[in-house]
């Protein structure tokens, strides 16, 4: 599929093939492609999920239950993207754990289309094992396509692999969301499984235009080392299997006993990880100065995201008990609602791409720090936004389902300052030592934030109730005040970074 994507190259000597994608080496359209089909797989199952746990042909869950197991499963995701990245450098290579990560990916699925409810979670495990193995992997062959960071075509390139997540992002909904809401969830669950099995059969099909150094552990384990880890490995897998075999054959074990511990873990490790950054005495005066600095992004986008990604939870479960789900008279399924952010995000990212040059062109870029806020701002906005159509929904009416697009709306351009911002500071920011773990670090960011939800869930908190809402608009908005208020203390704190 991706060679009919290519034409001759324009450029000799271009790395990879003689070939080009889109004037890009031909290896982009592998991992463009790959990312296509499993960003497909991920997010037609995520739009599905929320719906399957609540609907009474599924697990017949509460809506808090629903919400805890999402928001478990998003933070595991980015949680497992750490040791993912560690395998690509100390075990496998960048190359073969993408393949590992499909399989695992594609076999999770496959296990969540089984018509068995015993079997559920463990698909979820494998699926988020496998995204995390492959999430910072492919990123990083992108990056071995080009002749090191000063290639010109570099950053064209990440933002045509974007576009491939963004693509698969938008049709997964419309494709696996309509079959598994109309015709049969695990059948959906299939189709997600598919699309990973073609974005895997794409990807060792056309390794051979991968860069030579995609296929080269960068620093692998000595035997020492291989020793000790497999050594740790088992003697938290043997305490874990005897602890959880004590509370299963006492007849204690709940849902709860796997859901709290691993939303602590997604809390308690990204503050560790901090933590130990912070801490490390080996930084310079500069570093420890800019890793203070990153604290406050870091805090900002945990509250970001702990209400972003709510958009897949809370509003989706909204949308499917008190939305008028129709335009025009035209109704179409609930999970259609996760495909209008990426189709903003490819339609609004030229657009605020144009912008910030044409601003940096006179002189008026707005800071860092202001973008920052601004996203924190519009994202405590959008919940503000949602308190319309709970009043409407309290009222005993359906609310339009223009006003769920609003608040996807507002959230996306929120994104869109945060988000680019955040991933582009963490690599200014990164400390020499640190240099290849800190995107990581951004991830758990995100982790953060949805571990938070989690942990409000099993609480029983209502996220869907107007006061909860509110409050979690007020620290939102509270937060972005507080980061523009001390933009002068965070701007001296980073240094040459802006």
């Amino acid at each position: 599929m991706a060679s009919s994507l290519t034409k001759d190259s324009v450029r000799p000597g271009t790395p990879g093939s003689e070939k080009t994608f889109f004037g890009h080496p031909r290896g982009l359209a592998t991992l463009f492609m790959t990312e296509m089909w499993e960003r497909f797989s991920y997010y037609g199952m995520r739009a599905l999920l929320p719906l399957y746990l609540v609907a009474p042909g599924g697990l017949h869950l509460n809506a808090a239950t629903a919400t805890a197991i999402y928001s478990v499963y998003v933070s595991l995701v980015y949680l497992l993207a750490m040791p993912g990245g560690w395998f690509g450098d100390r075990v496998w290579g960048p190359r073969k754990t993408v393949a590992v990560a499909g399989t695992v990916i594609m076999l999770g699925h496959l296990t969540l289309a089984l018509p068995s409810s015993g079997t559920f979670y463990a698909g979820l495990g494998l699926v988020a094992i496998g995204s995390g193995l492959l999430k910072a992997n492919i990123s990083t062959m992108v990056g071995h396509l080009y002749d090191g960071p000063d290639d010109p075509r570099r950053d064209g390139g990440f933002t045509v692999f974007y576009m491939g997540i963004n693509l698969g992002a938008f049709a997964a909904p419309l494709v696996i969301g309509t079959v598994g809401e109309s015709v049969d969830w695990h059948l959906g669950f299939a189709l997600a499984a598919l699309g990973m099995a073609l974005g895997l059969a794409q990807f060792l099909l056309g390794s051979r235009h991968l860069a030579e150094r995609s296929g080269v552990v960068p620093k692998p384990l000595s035997a020492d080392e291989k020793a000790s880890t497999l050594r740790k490995a088992a003697i938290w897998a043997g305490v874990a299997t005897v602890f959880y075999a004590i509370v299963g054959f006492s007849g204690h074990y709940t849902l709860n006993w796997i859901l709290v511990p691993l939303t602590l873990l997604g809390v308690i490790i990204p503050l560790m990880v901090l933590v130990r950054i912070k801490r490390d005495r080996e930084l310079d005066r500069a570093e420890q100065s800019k890793m203070s600095a990153y604290i406050w992004f870091f805090v900002a986008a945990a509250v970001f995201w702990m209400i972003y990604d709510q958009g897949g939870s809370t509003l989706s479960i909204f949308a499917d008990s008190s939305a008028e789900n129709s335009v025009f008279g035209w109704g179409f399924p609930v999970s259609w609602y996760q495909s209008v952010n990426p189709v903003l995000i490819m339609a609004l990212a030229p657009v605020f791409a144009w912008i910030w040059l044409a601003l940096n062109r006179r002189g008026k870029e707005p800071s860092t720090i202001v973008k920052f806020a601004s996203g924190l701002l519009l994202v405590g906005a959008s919940f503000f936004l949602f308190l319309a159509p709970l009043s409407i929904a309290g009222g005993g009416h359906k609310a339009a389902a223009l006003w769920l697009v609003a608040i996807y709306f507002v959230q996306t351009v929120g994104e869109l300052l945060l988000s680019p911002v955040g991933l582009s500071v963490t690599t200014k920011m990164a400390p020499a030592k640190y240099a290849s773990q800190m995107m990581g670090v951004w991830f758990l960011a995100v982790t953060a934030g949805d571990a938070t939800t989690g942990l409000l869930s099993i609480a029983g908190v209502d996220l869907n109730k107007t006061g909860i809402v509110a409050l979690e608009a007020a620290l939102a908005v509270v937060a972005g005040v507080a980061v523009w208020m001390y933009r002068n203390k965070v701007k001296e704190l980073m240094g040459d970074v802006r």
